[in-house]
């Protein structure tokens, strides 16, 4: 058996390319679980310092204000212009095609799952990531940088607790309020282009739109909202707080923050689809 394997690496090691991506997949890996267990922690200890940022007076409360603001507030125009469009494209679209084939009710069951329960949170959660993944990574990385880290312990203030609960919670919130607006937008952005183009449609949107909700899908979209939040949040000051002593760690940092968060978005998403369907 020793012999095969060693044959087998001594095969792929004569091709350049796969030679490199075995390489590569190795060294991620074994990097991956050494630091499983310091992930883990950190995990931990992020969830500890936001529970205790909720129930007591913290100065940071400035930073969870502002967190929401530029997540958040700022966000909104580009969300709702995205949930409308994408909304009204398949209500139009679909609804033409399935009224070729005898089946124009089942848009809005289509919309609805689409919108709410699929899409929506995903879409959200990749302009989060976009917008603040690389902004908090890049932020917590320049504080390391310039000794800030190292000047609030030896003051006797956690960096978590300051840094990092803030930010877990104020990402966490926005990505759940801006998955609903986005839900309502992406409703509501159908109705006003079917009043323009076809408004026989419209007479009875809303009716057929709420016999095709349920709690599951509800669920099922906060659900991932929340988790998808918490691995933006966790993943953008994991990988900002990594950064050593040089700057030019910064940006790769924040690559790193939204190319991880992109793939924790994708597994969760996964995960959280198929788990209902295999109970």
């Amino acid at each position: 058996m020793a012999g095969f394997w060693e044959n087998l690496f001594e095969r792929l090691s004569k091709n350049t390319f796969l030679g490199r991506f075995v390489t590569w997949l190795g060294s991620s890996m074994r990097g991956f679980f050494s630091s499983f267990p310091y992930i883990l922690g950190y995990i931990g200890r992020t969830f500890k310092s936001t529970f205790a940022f909720i129930n007591e007076e913290k100065a940071a409360r400035k930073i969870l204000i502002m967190q929401l603001l530029f997540t958040f507030i700022e966000a909104l125009p580009i969300i709702a212009f995205l949930s409308a469009a994408l909304g009204a494209a398949i209500f139009l679209v679909g609804y033409d095609l399935l009224l070729s084939l005898g089946q124009a009710s089942m848009i809005y069951q289509i919309l609805v799952v689409v919108v709410v329960r699929e899409l929506g949170p995903v879409l959200v959660a990749f302009v989060v990531t976009a917008r603040s993944s690389t902004a908090i990574a890049t932020e917590i990385g320049g504080m390391v940088t310039s000794h800030q880290v190292e000047s609030y312990i030896s003051v006797g203030v956690d960096p978590v607790d300051y840094l990092v609960a803030p930010r877990f919670l104020g990402v966490t919130l926005s990505v759940f309020f801006l998955c609903l607006y986005f839900s309502l937008c992406g409703i509501l952005g159908p109705y006003v282009a079917a009043m323009f183009v076809n408004p026989s449609i419209a007479a009875g949107y809303f009716d057929q739109l709420l016999k095709n909700f349920s709690i599951m899908m509800i669920v099922a979209s906060i659900l991932k909202s929340i988790v998808f939040g918490m691995i933006i949040s966790i993943t953008a000051t994991y990988f900002g707080f990594n950064v050593e002593r040089s700057s030019t760690e910064i940006p790769v940092a924040g690559i790193r923050a939204v190319s991880n968060s992109f793939v924790g978005i994708i597994i969760a998403d996964v995960v959280i689809t198929l788990v209902p369907s295999l109970i």
